[in-house]
């Protein structure tokens, strides 16, 4: 246990550096998680009416959905794709290629035709167009989080690394709050006909920003000091599970990711399709709900960092899995009630309060778990590979143990709970995580 992994800086690095590192890592998670939400609402709301008219409603949510996960299956390849190249090449030139990905492929998927005008040909465009967004996603998470956290002064891992992390709640904000503006503005027939589409086309604008910002970063300082001694991974994907260390690492951070995935895509993706298609109810109300929500995430998320820098990033995670698990016992009920108060307050504390306990020390928890010359790979390979069933299946699985249940979400609670002592389990075995350094 004799290698020591440092996620840090050179105290000569400039504010005016820090500052422009952070606003390009926030940048790029916002138009991540605007194109996330911007996709997700819509399948629970629209696709499924659009890209998969179905006699049955749920056949066509499932099928909505499923494309939905179809992204998140090809994250991993983007996410073993772009390591190898931020590995390799550097941080910042792969982070310029997902973004300019992204951004073309989430326009494009607002000027495609519908099921009705061209039949077959439209879901078929829709999967691509969502592959090609899940390639470049799964290359930009890891990336911006290690801009932040290789950057970040000693002490400050958590904090910096909660900053990108900021970019979810940015999204959340914009992305669920173009579509309940379309939905107060216009009326039915026209959202469904082309309001629906401006969001998408948003993301282009979203994409130059944050390009022009992204383009003026510096190579992080760990990086620059692999290039310096000549230390790269010559195929870090290999390198990553060849070392016995890091292969358990990778093991458990997925297992301990899994429950922060199925809390998020339950909370702000799930709770749309379930208040609207299962309760029958108006979408306002739960969109408002979740647009309050990311407005909270937004405040604890840099709260919950501080605190994870003083009290570790592991423990602060730990702390928000066991609530994370334990909060659907309270809080689907409060959903199923069909009070617009109740289910309003229960989106707000799973969402708003308990979740960035999770998801603020996150960046900080898993770039510890891997050297500097294999972590874009590796923390890529951790939230990536994961995500396929914690994040992208989740409404999916969700909306099938509904059905099996009747309505019920009795099952649904049960999944908290199952999911939820496995992270937490995973959480605690992880020997010696990173706060400001990892001995191994």
């Amino acid at each position: 246990m004799s290698a020591t992994v440092q996620v840090d800086v050179p105290a000569s690095s400039g504010r005016r550096d820090l500052r422009t590192v952070l606003v390009s890592c926030v940048m790029g998670t916002t138009v991540e998680w605007y194109d996330f939400f911007l996709y997700g609402t819509a399948a629970g709301i629209v696709f499924n009416k659009q890209f998969f008219p179905s006699h049955d409603p749920t056949v066509g949510t499932l099928l909505a959905f499923t494309t939905f996960a179809i992204g998140f299956i090809a994250r991993p390849i983007g996410g073993l794709f772009f390591g190898h190249l931020g590995d390799r090449l550097g941080r910042k030139q792969a982070l310029v290629i997902t973004m300019l990905i992204m951004g073309v492929a989430t326009f494009l998927i607002g000027c495609l035709p519908t099921y009705g005008q061209v039949g077959l040909l439209a879901p078929a465009l829709l999967v691509l167009l969502r592959l090609c967004q899940g390639v470049a996603i799964g290359g930009e998470w890891g990336g911006a989080v290690l801009m932040s956290v290789e950057y970040a002064p000693p002490g400050r891992r958590a904090l910096f690394g909660s900053v990108p992390q900021m970019g979810l709640a940015l999204g959340l904000l914009l992305g669920t709050g173009v579509f309940a503006l379309g939905q107060a503005v216009l009326s039915e027939a026209a959202f469904f006909s082309w309001g629906w589409r401006v969001g998408f086309w948003l993301s282009l604008l979203l994409v130059v920003i944050g390009l022009v910002v992204r383009l003026r970063v510096m190579e992080t300082p760990a990086f620059r000091r692999l290039q310096e001694t000549e230390s790269k991974a010559t195929v870090p994907a290999l390198e990553l599970v060849r070392d016995p260390v890091n292969r358990r690492n990778l093991l458990l951070g997925m297992g301990a990711r899994w429950v922060e995935g199925v809390a998020f895509n339950a909370w702000a993706v799930f709770s749309i399709s379930y208040v609207a298609n299962t309760l029958g109810l108006s979408r306002g109300p739960v969109l408002i709900a979740v647009m309050a929500a990311a407005g909270v995430l937004l405040v604890f998320i840099p709260v919950w960092g501080l605190i994870a820098d003083r009290w570790t990033p592991r423990r602060t995670y730990a702390l928000g899995v066991l609530l994370s698990a334990i909060v659907p016992l309270v809080g689907f009920p409060l959903l199923a009630s069909g009070n617009e108060l109740l289910l309003g307050l229960a989106i707000l504390v799973a969402l708003g309060v308990i979740y960035p306990i999770m998801y603020a020390p996150e960046a900080a928890f898993f770039a510890g778990l891997f050297p500097a010359r294999v972590r874009y790979t590796g923390i890529s390979a951790v939230y990536q590979i994961s995500g396929i069933v914690a994040s992208g299946l989740t409404p999916l699985i969700l909306t099938w143990l509904l059905a099996v249940r009747g309505g019920s979400s009795s099952l649904i609670i049960a999944y908290f709970l199952f999911t939820g002592l496995i992270s937490l389990v995973s959480t605690l075995a992880i020997r010696s995580p990173v706060h400001e350094e990892v001995q191994r």
